[in-house]
């Protein structure tokens, strides 16, 4: 079962995401607060330039995109997957360990990316604000 496994995860997720967009930067700043085991990394997409080795930094911007470990690359909904099981979130992963949820939330992830940027521009600022006062750094 998915929770099981959560106590033998030692790999490391390298997240890449969008550091201009408010959306992108509450959940970042949640999954921040959330890393008690230290194994998530944060970089903003603009900080690399037009793209690296890794990660196509256009492509990136329209879709979430990570590292896990030292080579492979995850891409869309399943970097929250890999992501919320590094947390300590029991709730979340334990939605997360229903393929039914996990089926749901893919399907949505592909409608939210299209209109990431509309989504954002309405609800991003106020909830960037409120994960902020809720999770002080």
């Amino acid at each position: 079962m998915y929770l099981k496994n959560l106590r033998a995860i030692s790999s490391k997720l390298t997240i890449y995401y969008d550091g201009q967009c408010p959306l992108c930067l509450a959940e970042i700043h949640f999954l921040k607060h959330h890393n008690d085991k230290n194994l998530l990394d944060f970089v903003s997409i603009q900080e690399l330039g037009s793209s690296t080795v890794d990660v196509n930094c256009e492509l990136a911007l329209k879709t979430i995109h990570a590292r896990l470990g030292d080579n492979l690359i995850v891409v869309g909904p399943d970097v929250f997957f890999e992501a919320y099981r590094r947390t300590n979130l029991r709730v979340i992963n334990y939605l997360f360990s229903f393929y039914v949820f996990r089926f749901v939330y893919a399907n949505f992830y592909k409608i939210f990316a299209k209109y990431r940027h509309q989504i954002s521009r309405l609800i991003g600022p106020l909830l960037l604000n409120k994960v902020q006062k809720k999770y002080p750094d």
